[in-house]
């Protein structure tokens, strides 16, 4: 139940099982995904959620309870693996979300893109990697205390000090959904014992690019990582790299006993078989070709936001003046409202079509969840935020947590609405 209801495995070499239970929310907020909303103290979530647990395969009669807890503080780990030895554990951990959105006073917009970022953790009996209070900032390298439990937009350290921290990152909010830990021949030498990670691609650095959709390789030398990762394959989203346009997003991840690696998707269910072509036997010894990032590097910074208003979507607009005006509305208040949806945090969770996600609702088909459609139905939703969804797992705080005025939410409705009247239009003329 809850953000992270998944539940992934592994096993190792003496039959232990290792399970992930994701948290239930997203930073343990009094009010899920709310803005300003502290955290809970304590947070007890952390008894039966957070972490990864450990099931002996000779023991009958084990139940899940905070007993069997193997360690805590993961926020969601979307992957695990085993390593050479059979007994050594790895995990992805997805970071958390809405830094800027819920607490626009201490960070900026291109901050909570990039922040925080995705976590690789070497898992050891007993530690605690720090969610709900912590998240880790690569810009700085350290872990820094969360803006739920005090901390001051990245400065504080606090209980992040006694915390343990990932052995790689990479850029924030692509969504690490599974790993795999190479040990075939079918490779070149360079991949064998390096580490394959699917990132399912990102919704919460809207409305700046979305990153992700990709597998990535990541080096290791013997228990860890080094030096740089490489985007090792990519173009699984095709042209539109949002959750609700995405022509597929990778999963899942294999190696089969042959050493190819096998990449799942579940957009729409389709499966790509690795392998290499070349002489596996005349790459031995040759030096890596050069990857395009650092697992632990920080993060380039953000360029100057720049260009038109529209943000990210510089077409955005384009197909305004076609879109009729809602009665009480004006043609300037659609095209406003136009340029704002795509300027701010709307696009990831509706699509930059408006036509819904995964995470958010279609803002097209006349379909009113939370009133009757008029401009002061869909005003007050937007300012007041949707705290419990009826239909997507997205909670959309008050304004989409975007900082707009009582003009820009009333341009944003008249949007909305003439989104629903062209629908209507075009139905009524049989188009």
């Amino acid at each position: 139940t809850g953000d992270h209801p998944m539940h992934p495995f592994a096993i190792d070499a003496r039959g232990a099982l290792y399970v992930n239970s994701g948290s239930a929310t997203n930073a343990c907020q009094v009010q899920n995904r709310m803005p300003k909303s502290p955290g809970h103290q304590p947070c007890t979530e952390l008894e039966t959620r957070a972490g990864i647990w450990r099931y002996e395969a000779e023991r009958t009669g084990q139940r899940f309870s905070p007993a069997e807890r193997f360690v805590t503080g993961i926020r969601n780990a979307g992957g695990i693996a085993v390593d050479s030895t059979g007994i050594g554990i790895y995990a992805t951990q997805h970071g958390r979300d809405q830094l800027a959105e819920n607490w626009p006073a201490l960070y900026k917009p291109e901050q909570g893109a990039n922040l925080p970022a995705e976590e690789l953790l070497k898992v050891e009996r007993g530690a605690d990697y720090g969610w709900p209070e912590c998240y880790f900032d690569d810009t700085q390298q350290k872990l820094v205390l969360a803006p739920e439990y005090g901390g001051d937009g990245g400065k504080a350290v606090g209980v992040c000090a006694q915390k343990r921290g990932p052995v790689a990152v990479f850029p924030g909010h692509w969504a690490p959904n599974d790993l795999a830990l190479y040990y075939g021949d079918q490779f070149p030498e360079r991949y064998r014992g390096g580490a394959f990670i699917a990132f399912h691609g990102s919704w919460n650095r809207a409305p700046f690019p979305q990153g992700g959709y990709n597998v990535v390789f990541q080096p290791f030398a013997g228990s860890q990582p080094t030096g740089k990762y490489e985007v090792f394959a990519d173009g699984f989203a095709g042209a539109v790299k949002e959750p609700g346009r995405a022509a597929h997003r990778p999963a899942g991840l294999a190696v089969g006993p042959d050493g190819a690696l096998y990449v799942a998707d579940d957009a729409h269910g389709r499966i790509w078989r690795i392998i290499y072509t070349g002489n596996v036997a005349a790459t031995r010894g040759a030096p890596a070709a050069a990857p395009s990032e650092r697992a632990g590097a920080p993060a380039a910074a953000p360029a100057e936001r720049v260009g038109p208003p529209e943000g990210t979507h510089p077409d955005a607009g384009a197909d305004a003046a076609g879109l009729p005006t809602p009665k009480g509305a004006t043609a300037a208040m659609v095209a406003l409202g136009d340029r704002l949806y795509h300027a701010n945090t709307c696009v990831g969770c509706h699509g930059s079509n408006a036509e819904g996600t995964p995470l958010g609702s279609d803002l097209t088909k006349g379909k009113w969840l939370w009133g009757d459609g008029s401009l002061a139905a869909i005003s007050r939703t937007i300012t007041q935020g949707v705290a419990q969804p009826k239909e997507h797992t997205g909670v959309m705080p008050p304004m989409g947590g975007a900082q707009l005025s009582p003009s820009d939410v009333s341009a944003l409705a008249a949007y909305i609405a003439a989104l629903n009247q062209r629908v209507e239009r075009r139905t009524e003329t049989g188009r």
